[in-house]
């Protein structure tokens, strides 16, 4: 470990004069995608991770004696917190399961107090994550570049998409077998075809952490989850094996999750504004503050697929000011997802809702 945490302040980030036009050349490809999606299917979908394998409730316990700089925001105090966490995959269109992507775990924790975000309804803090170590764009203009093109591809070519990805796992195991690795083939469908439940979740950008910065993490220790670590779906002939496999281990698995924290200690080795770099461990470890703990239950029940899935939107930017989302990227992701939702609530006549408790 290197050095003191560095104290967050507003100058950690520098602005760029074009983020208004980025921001809105990006709701304008997310509408391709949004618009083409909902012609398909005749139902709006989220505009990235629009297939979900899994959705579930359960609670965040906060570890107690934290440290001042880990007790901060959400965390400040031990407590139990109830939880809505969605499971997908990142493609803004519903693929077959034998076209692997990225994973993605996104989680609401329920009735947190403190300070707002501007704009964050409610009284939840969401954290969303996937299980890269770092974001597939340096900036929201190069993040734009990604955007366009997977809006040229979105429900187009499925079985093409498929052999790509057969070709693209090749790619990044060769990549790998030389120590290296690209987010971009990853996302392509180059990213091993894994059970979602085994896998370790990144925040990938740096938030606000109280007084400090910091990225964040969801490490799987219940020995029965450690055991699907990196473990292969095989999906055959069946478009949607991930759901169906989780919905069978999730029937007898208590999942738990670490939430454990990394943070920033040197901001030239740790940057805010290039979410491409991965922090290294050894300038500074993460640490432990609480347990994501997930019950045994019915991961795709109905009532609780229209209630997470489709009644319930996930976000970066909501939650408290004493987590705020930092860096361009981070920035671009505040209006456009939100864009994102309100197509999704307009078309399908649902509106989205932020709920205080896991029942309501």
């Amino acid at each position: 470990m290197t050095g003191s945490p560095v104290r967050y302040s507003p100058d950690v980030e520098q602005r760029q004069p074009d983020e208004a036009d980025t921001i809105q050349q990006l709701n304008e490809a997310f509408d391709v995608i949004l618009e083409r999606t909902a012609e398909d299917y005749s139902h709006a979908v989220r505009s990235v991770h629009a297939k979900a394998h899994g959705v579930l409730k359960g609670e965040l316990v906060i570890d107690d004696a934290l440290p001042p700089e880990l007790a901060q925001g959400a965390f400040a105090s031990p407590g139990t917190h109830e939880a809505l966490i969605r499971i997908s995959t990142n493609a803004g269109d519903i693929l077959r399961d034998g076209i692997s992507l990225p994973r993605g775990l996104a989680i609401k924790v329920l009735d947190v107090k403190g300070e707002r975000l501007p704009g964050a309804d409610g009284t939840a803090q969401d954290f969303v994550t996937n299980n890269g170590k770092v974001f597939v764009a340096k900036d929201a203009k190069t993040f734009l570049g990604n955007v366009k093109m997977l809006a040229k591809t979105t429900d187009r070519m499925e079985g093409t998409k498929e052999v790509l990805s057969t070709a693209l796992r090749g790619v990044h195991n060769a990549l790998e077998a030389v120590g290296l690795s690209s987010p971009k083939v990853d996302t392509l469908g180059g990213t091993p075809n894994v059970d979602p439940l085994g896998e370790t979740y990144n925040s990938v950008t740096p938030y606000r952490w109280g007084d400090y910065i910091a990225k964040y993490r969801l490490v799987p220790i219940a020995a029965d989850q450690v055991a699907l670590t990196g473990r292969t779906v095989e999906a055959g002939d069946r478009p949607d094996a991930i759901r169906e496999d989780v919905q069978v281990k999730m029937a007898r698995l208590n999942a738990e999750w670490e939430f454990q924290v990394q943070l920033c200690r040197d901001l030239e080795m740790q940057p805010i504004e290039d979410p491409t770099v991965e922090w290294d461990e050894e300038v500074s470890p993460f640490q432990r503050v609480a347990v994501l703990r997930v019950p045994a239950q019915d991961s795709w029940d109905p009532a609780q697929v229209r209630k997470i899935d489709e009644e319930t939107r996930f976000s970066i930017w909501t939650g408290l000011a004493a987590h705020q989302p930092l860096g361009n990227v981070n920035r671009a992701r505040n209006e456009t997802y939100r864009h994102s939702a309100d197509f999704r609530a307009r078309v399908n006549g649902c509106p989205y809702h932020e709920p205080t408790n896991a029942g309501a």
